[in-house]
């Protein structure tokens, strides 16, 4: 199985576990099919339109307060998302028992770079990850 990610996201996640060090980076990722991305990358050319590629991060104190209140996440849409970035600042480069699961997840170490990023499945099998130089459709709030 492969996992997608565009190069911007991947470049943002590594600059967040590095920002967070020592501390880890847990984060839950959305993705969005490969027919509604822009970009150049040969790679979209054989993507089924339907292939979800990962393309966009939730910050996760983004509704802290509300969330100390309720007891619940109310900061992340209910099932938008496909995947979790970890980070392990003093490795393994693998799945562990302390990290949140989910179907796909990222986990980067250190040196912090797009290169110590591998996608695992929720058992710890090491997936293919193959980064594409595309772009999300620009959102709007109407």
């Amino acid at each position: 199985m492969s996992v997608f990610v565009t190069a911007g996201l991947l470049e943002i996640l590594v600059e967040f576990a590095a920002d967070r060090e020592p501390q880890q980076a847990n984060v839950p990722l959305a993705a969005t099919p490969a027919g509604d991305l822009a970009g150049n990358a040969p790679e979209l050319h054989g993507l089924d339109p339907d292939t979800p590629v990962l393309t966009h991060f939730y910050l996760p104190n983004a509704a802290g307060s509300v969330n100390s209140v309720f007891g619940m996440d109310l900061g992340t849409p209910s099932a938008r998302t496909a995947a979790r970035f970890v980070s392990h600042p003093n490795g393994p480069l693998g799945v562990t028992k302390r990290d949140d699961l989910a179907g796909v997840i990222l986990v980067a170490v250190a040196p912090w770079e797009t290169e110590t990023v591998a996608a695992f499945d929720r058992r710890g099998t090491r997936l293919d990850l193959t980064v594409l130089d595309a772009e999300p459709p620009v959102e709007t709030l109407d």
